[in-house]
């Protein structure tokens, strides 16, 4: 069923190959709250419909023609999307969804299998063996974990939780290389390396307010958004530096498969935006 939206011309762009146009953004999305790019060039996107309402809920899907289409309905409240193979995984609220080719999902890690019962279930990544690393945000002010889901949807561990007084309602994550992770805080607004051996954290830099995604550049460059205050910035000497504003939300950012274009869902104007990196 293809989704009416009130601006869209996406052309070729969504060949990593081909030396196209930036991107037109997308309008008249529902709280788009995460959005990744495919191998094969197709960009998906987390709604969350009405916040809290259950099963309204759905995973977008963009073809590289442009053609936008509902990829997976019935969900919670979807946030953070990861791929692992030809397999799509988003947190789902209280859960994590595996996603198949055809749209299809099941619960992947179960409310019950957690060690402690997640609250806010945020962001995803996946590592090179096939783990999955989620946070939660807590109440978005404290009581936050991240979790480790042993690859095909095994044991699953605290990787870190509020017992680390820097753990604080955790949001962005990004591997670093295989011994650690990146993550971001919602409410400190600090990025912390994390060793995936010990949960130990490390502060790397301050200033993202609200932070929410976090991605690294061909080039090395890490990118943070801001969700309270509507920005996009990079990281430089342990600080931020503004790349963008003006948004109402900007939520979990993602890199295109060109390794320049940045899409930026903008949650409270139901917007994909596109930017190019310098």
């Amino acid at each position: 069923m293809k989704k009416t939206v009130l601006l869209l011309t996406l052309l070729s762009a969504f060949n990593a190959y081909a030396k196209a146009p930036l991107p037109a953004k997308v309008t008249g999305l529902k709280m788009p709250e995460s959005a990744l790019q495919a191998k094969d060039g197709s960009i998906y996107i987390s709604e969350i419909g009405e916040f809290g309402k259950d099963g309204d809920g759905q995973i977008s899907k963009i073809d590289k023609k442009g053609t936008i289409t509902v990829f997976a309905t019935g969900m919670d409240d979807p946030k953070g999307l990861a791929m692992i193979g030809d397999k799509l995984y988003v947190a789902d609220k209280n859960r994590v969804l595996e996603i198949n080719k055809d749209g299809t999902w099941q619960v992947y890690g179960a409310q019950m299998a957690f060690p402690s019962t997640p609250v806010f279930l945020n962001d995803l990544v996946g590592d090179k063996v096939g783990n999955l690393y989620v946070s939660d945000s807590g109440t978005l002010k404290d009581g936050g974990q991240i979790y480790k889901i042993a690859k095909g949807g095994g044991t699953i561990t605290i990787l870190a939780d509020s017992k680390n007084p820097d753990i604080l309602a955790p949001n962005g994550l990004l591997m670093d290389g295989g011994n650690n992770l990146l993550e971001v805080d919602f409410e400190s607004g600090i990025l912390y390396r994390v060793n995936l051996a010990t949960g130990a954290t490390t502060k790397q830099a301050d200033g993202f307010t609200g932070g929410d995604g976090l991605v690294r550049t061909k080039a090395g460059k890490i990118i943070i958004s801001d969700w309270k205050n509507g920005k996009v910035y990079e990281m430089v000497k342990g600080h931020a530096k503004l790349i963008k504003e003006g948004y109402k939300a900007s939520a979990d950012i993602a890199l295109m498969q060109d390794g320049k274009t940045l899409m930026v869902p903008d949650m409270k104007a139901g917007e994909l935006d596109f930017i190019t990196l310098k």
